[in-house]
């Protein structure tokens, strides 16, 4: 029997245990790896090509909405599952127009998270229940009259990872070398990011990584 083989990237340790046991333990399914961030999603993606990939939302480094994007922009038939706490519109709606195929919260039984695997593995969309007909309609609604463009929208997708980045509270060197940039390069990202959204301190642009789901609170 083909098993179906998923990658979870979560930067929980207890929360990846507790799904592998549980997928491990279905006949159709075998987990191969784990990413604790989303660099290494994106890295794990490419080096063991997973049927299904269960991407967080918030975790270090870099988000799960802008690893899904770089994860499809390399694969466009990658297939992301969304396993998150956040059931916000706005949460469906990013990870909707990133490219994932599917949005499932924590809290649902085991038996619904191996039903939304074998919907997405199949290609088929799985939204849970409560994330209605009416908001896919009302959020492509607003895509295509341009109502759902922000000011995050303005930024680049190196100018968000560096927004991360610097909310999480690295230093200009410590990203010019994560990135391979020079530091010069990395303080240029970060006036235009500054001038982009209207903020002109490191602590403004922290609040606006938190409002926007770009970090959590630990």
């Amino acid at each position: 029997m083909t098993k179906i083989r998923v990658l979870i990237c979560d930067d929980h340790t207890i929360l990846r245990e507790g799904i592998r046991m549980l997928l491990n333990s279905q006949v159709d399914m075998q987990v191969v790896g784990e990413a604790m961030d989303g660099r290494d999603a994106i890295e794990k993606t490419r080096s063991l090509k997973p049927d299904v990939i269960l991407m967080d939302i918030a975790m270090p480094l870099l988000n799960g909405l802008e690893a899904t994007k770089q994860i499809r922009r390399d694969d466009p038939n990658a297939r992301v599952l969304v396993l998150t706490m956040y059931e916000s519109d706005e949460y469906v709606a990013q990870m909707l127009e990133a490219g994932a195929t599917g949005y499932v919260l924590k809290k649902v039984a085991g038996s619904e998270l191996v039903s939304a695997i074998h919907a997405v593995y199949q290609g088929e969309a799985f939204l849970y229940p409560s994330i209605t007909k009416r908001l896919v309609e009302d959020y492509l609604r607003r895509i295509e009259t341009g109502q759902e463009r922000t000011t995050l929208d303005t930024l680049t997708d190196r100018e968000r990872e560096i927004l991360q980045l610097i909310a999480e509270g690295h230093t200009s060197k410590e990203i010019a070398d994560l990135l391979s940039l020079s530091v010069r390069t990395v303080q240029n990202h970060r006036a235009h990011i500054m001038q982009k959204l209207g903020i002109h301190d490191r602590g403004d642009l922290i609040k606006y990584a938190i409002q926007k789901g770009i970090i959590e609170l630990s």
